[in-house]
């Protein structure tokens, strides 16, 4: 019979005017990948907060055993010291140190005389990077490195504090595939040496492969704990359990209308902004029309963010060419403000860095971008600000017990449509949304799909980039595909399949490929 390292009773945690989590049930057995699974706002974070000593004893109600006794955890300091450890989805590195000295950071390896070894803090940081398969320098500074071997550092460093619990908030959220696809092997081979983990997500593809059992939360209260070997215990059953209710269809049907040409891009090249004569964009084109929800497929780096960035008032990239038309005829864009004069609006795929003031309240961040339509002489009409604010959190449903709480504050899902809201209310002809839904779960995502239809009916136009083939197609009506920075494809929705949109993803690579080696042959 199986042990529980980890048993967590009649859990309550309230904030001023909220009750995150209330009764909530956890029991965790030793040595199994335990999944958790809700919508944003369902108390998963505050959970594992709780559990991990960000909350401490006497912050929350209810009681925590661990290994058979009664835990009191005072700090993250307190928990670690018993072996429990979480990795935050926000990474908690210091770019400007090196891999080993972020390892060892806090627990650094002392010599006899008191003074930091930094023979023995790059050696002992090698074998913990070598143990998950992390193949680089360990002086290398953390900046220089992708975020998916960010993630291996961080999983590192809980290895040296000899971690019996490990605790992951969407490990996965920010990585590609490839990198996704390691770090689950990673949570195997901890399992297989005796390792539990806690893993929180809301890719329920990855929970469903990896977790032993899974434990749903709603609205701050356990639902169930699903043994994942069962046969019933499938995606749907643990959407119907998130959401209180079936999602039959995962992307709300629409019936395209789709009016004139909006906006064209032609030849549109722009430089990287520090590296010279790196291209990062390379003569693309697109063109998208009223009512028309156009996507963006490309892998990691393929130049997605930069095309849209460069296109948003040149806010990314140098010696940017090419020509830009509205309505049939060209238009410049200098900057920013200009590019929303012309009625075109940017989404960033990093709310929390470039869409929201995560210190302001939700009414401020609406107003962000059309501070003019509330201005009178220069002075904010400010109970007008208030109305419209009022107004979107209705209509975007938008869950908070008022517009002056702080957007910092609010799960992610809803930041998500404080932004959309933002730039909805800048009556925006043309809006590029960049990864609108990571990191959000499915009832959420649902949410931001249909919104995103009210606004093509309304005659808008949209552009949708997302790492996620299938929300491209149940969203969009046709779908351009990017690699190393060129248009590879333009595909109907039709026509497009999944396989095909990975192929011309994938097609410059290749072809890269193919070309070097003619020339190995060639020169041999």
């Amino acid at each position: 019979m199986a042990t529980n390292i980890l048993e967590m009773r009649k859990i309550t945690k309230t904030f001023p005017g909220v009750k995150a989590l209330e009764d909530v049930e956890l029991s965790v057995e030793a040595g199994e990948i335990h999944g958790i699974c809700g919508e944003n706002g369902a108390g998963k974070s505050t959970l594992m907060k709780v559990l991990s000593g960000v909350y401490p004893h006497g912050n929350y109600d209810g009681e925590i055993f661990y290994d058979g006794e009664v835990a009191k955890f005072s700090s993250i300091k307190d928990s670690e010291h018993h072996g429990v450890v979480i990795i935050h989805q926000e990474l908690a590195l210091i770019p400007h140190l090196s891999v080993a000295e972020n390892i060892f950071l806090g627990n650094e390896q002392r010599g006899k005389t008191g003074l930091i070894d930094w023979n023995a803090t790059n050696h002992e940081a090698e074998k913990l990077m070598d143990r998950v398969g992390l193949h680089e320098n360990p002086t290398t500074p953390v900046s220089q490195l992708g975020v998916g071997k960010q993630q291996l550092i961080e999983i590192a460093k809980a290895l040296s504090k000899e971690v019996r619990l490990l605790i992951l908030d969407e490990p996965t959220a920010a990585l590609n595939d490839e990198d996704s696809a390691h770090l689950l092997g990673l949570l195997r081979q901890l399992k297989a040496s005796g390792i539990t983990s806690i893993m929180i997500s809301h890719k329920l593809n990855e929970i469903a492969n990896i977790a032993d059992r899974t434990t749903i939360l709603r609205d701050g209260r356990t639902i169930e704990t699903l043994d994942m070997s069962d046969k019933d215990s499938t995606q749907d059953r643990i959407i119907r359990g998130m959401v209180g209710r079936e999602l039959e269809n995962r992307f709300p049907s629409r019936t395209p209308k789709i009016g004139e040409e909006v906006l064209r891009v032609e030849n549109w090249t722009v430089f990287h902004p520090t590296q010279p004569g790196r291209v990062v964009v390379d003569k693309a084109h697109l063109s998208v029309k009223a009512g028309e929800v156009v996507g963006i497929a490309g892998l990691m780096g393929a130049g997605r963010t930069e095309l849209a960035m460069s296109l948003f008032g040149k806010s990314y990239g140098r010696d940017i060419t090419g020509q830009v038309f509205k309505h049939g005829e060209p238009i410049g864009i200098r900057n920013v403000a200009e590019a929303i004069d012309h009625g075109i609006a940017y989404a960033t795929e990093d709310r929390k860095k470039y869409g929201l003031n995560l210190i302001e309240d939700v009414r401020r961040n609406i107003s962000a971008a059309s501070l003019g339509k509330l201005s009178v002489r220069g002075w904010i009409n400010g109970n007008q600000e208030l109305k419209v604010a009022e107004e979107y959190r209705t209509s975007m449903n938008i869950k908070t017990p008022s517009v002056l709480q702080t957007v910092g504050n609010l799960s992610g899902g809803n930041q998500q449509k404080v932004v959309l809201s933002k730039w909805i209310y800048s009556d925006a002809d043309v809006l590029i949304l960049d990864e609108p839904t990571r990191g959000i779960d499915v009832g959420a995502k649902y949410e931001i799909y249909t919104i995103i239809n009210r606004l093509v009916a309304e005659g808008k136009a949209v552009i949708l980039i997302s790492s996620e083939l299938p929300e491209l197609l149940g969203t969009c009506d046709r779908i351009y595909t990017i690699a190393f920075g060129r248009v590879t494809g333009e595909v109907l929705l039709k026509d497009a399949t999944p396989e095909g949109l990975m192929e011309l993803m994938t097609q410059e690579k290749a072809s890269q490929g193919a070309s070097a080696q003619t020339k190995e042959k060639k020169s041999s």
